[in-house]
């Protein structure tokens, strides 16, 4: 058969990148097996394991890739025996090192993510916008104080990321339910040699020491660790890609579009945000993965049980890839936001008459007039006005009742100045400047990313 005839995964077909997807790959995953046998190998004899002659150790090395014909060989394997052909020992350290390099492969992307929202607010920081609560207008805010909001949100995604890794460890040389029982035979009670044999074990592959503690396996809380985290930035995308779902409905900003999408087969004038709406879709499996691990990590017996296994094989791959697939479209969509001022414009000016009416009353008794009278006044000409604006289609013309009211003549000649927009957003520009400027938190916690973020280009979509 063809590959056209049997179930892909779209998630690795169509969403993530190459780098993502070779960490988990078959080949990657049974060569880091003989690594490890062949770290172990080397560690052993360097700490006085006379057994392990350099011919033991040079086969091993020349057979660190695994060929197709070998996956063959383990497949049979596996067949006959009915279980993995190989131990915890090696299969859980492996993971370690797959979710390591996965979340150093992450982390940057999420950090130019958020560098790109931080560009674009500080492009934006002034530009007043409506602001929305309970989905209904609201006082003011600018657009760059809006991209502060969602790159605040991703911020807090990076920290979480950076504690988990930085809290990885690895379970080295344990033994078969983590008393080293096996090695205390291997080497006649010495101890020192078994510490340094986890030691040598750690340096080899990157780690800063061995888990404290492990049954057969790792603890599982540290999958569920790494999935909380990750899980928690998938819904921050579907937050923020939500957001801008609304937004390009109301037609005040939007993703970018290619000059050849379609957005209906029947509608030709429709530009569908397409690109947020995946990120919903992949985001709702992300954001509830944590869950399968939990799951997991609860139901796990004493000191180990084999239920883990399956599950783990799909949803350790499953929630990097999903990961990755977000921060692709995440990148894409934050490099080419589109704001559109006129629709803005026009949006407030339907608005800001209502939002305007507090600075009005305020202005009203400076001139001496009373403020329970400004506010009845005021409170009967806006029910009038909304009236007409839901029953007829009518425009907003709150602020010409005004004008034709004697009531008011003391700050007729105000009126203007006092419909500002920019009157409205606050210290929103003060706010932008101060979180994403050069001096401001964000700019210090992306510093170390930034030899990746100027070096690499947008992500490109699959399809």
């Amino acid at each position: 058969m063809g590959r056209y005839d049997e179930y892909e995964s779209p998630l690795a077909h169509r969403y993530a990148s190459s780098e993502i997807k070779t960490i988990f790959s078959p080949r990657q995953r049974a060569s880091t097996w003989r690594k490890l046998w062949f770290w172990l190998a080397k560690a052993e004899k360097e700490v006085g394991l006379s057994q392990i002659t350099d011919k033991a150790i040079e086969a091993l090395r020349s057979n660190l890739t695994v060929s197709d014909d070998a996956f063959q060989v383990i497949a049979a394997e596996e067949r006959v025996r009915r279980h993995d052909v190989m131990r915890e020992q090696v299969t859980d350290n492996a993971d370690l090192i797959f979710m390591r390099d996965a979340l150093d492969v992450v982390l940057p992307k999420l950090a130019k993510v958020i560098d790109t929202l931080s560009q674009f607010g500080l492009k934006y920081k002034d530009l007043p916008t409506l602001g929305f609560t309970h989905y209904q207008a609201a006082q003011l805010i600018s657009v760059g104080r809006r991209a502060a909001q969602w790159a605040q949100d991703l911020a807090m995604d990076l920290d979480d990321i950076e504690y988990v890794k930085s809290g990885l460890r690895f379970r080295g040389a344990q033994g078969t339910t983590g008393t080293q029982a096996s090695f205390m035979e291997i080497f006649n009670g010495d101890t020192s040699k078994i510490d340094r044999l986890n030691d040598i074990l750690c340096e080899k592959a990157g780690f800063k020491g061995c888990y404290d503690i492990s049954t057969q396996t790792y603890s599982r809380k540290v999958d569920l660790r790494i999935a909380n985290a990750l899980s928690a930035f998938g819904a921050t995308s579907i937050r923020i890609a939500t957001d801008i779902r609304h937004l390009a409905h109301d037609k005040v900003l939007d993703e970018p579009h290619e000059a050849t999408q379609t957005g209906s087969s029947a509608m030709a004038f429709k530009m569908n945000p397409m690109r947020s709406e995946r990120i919903c879709s992949l985001g709702r499996k992300l954001s509830t993965i944590s869950a399968n691990f939990s799951s997991t990590f609860s139901s796990q017996w004493l000191e180990r049980t084999l239920d883990d296994s399956a599950i783990r094989r799909i949803d350790i791959p499953e929630m990097f890839l999903l990961t990755d697939a977000l921060l692709i479209l995440l990148d894409d969509i934050t490099a080419g936001l589109v704001v559109f001022p006129a629709m803005i414009k026009a949006q407030l000016e339907q608005e800001i008459p209502f939002i305007a009416m507090e600075t009005i009353i305020m202005k009203l008794v400076q001139r001496g007039v009373s403020r329970q009278d400004a506010h009845e006044r005021i409170r009967k000409h806006s029910l009038k006005t909304v009236e007409a604006m839901k029953m007829e289609g009518s425009k907003n013309d709150l602020i010409e009742r005004i004008r034709g009211d004697d009531f008011f003549k003391p700050i007729w000649g105000d009126l203007e100045s006092l419909l500002d927009p920019k009157l409205f957003i606050g210290r929103s520009p003060e706010i932008v400047e101060r979180y994403f400027g050069t001096e401001g938190p964000i700019a210090m916690r992306l510093e170390k990313y930034m030899g990746y973020i100027k070096s690499t280009d947008t992500a490109k979509l699959v399809v």
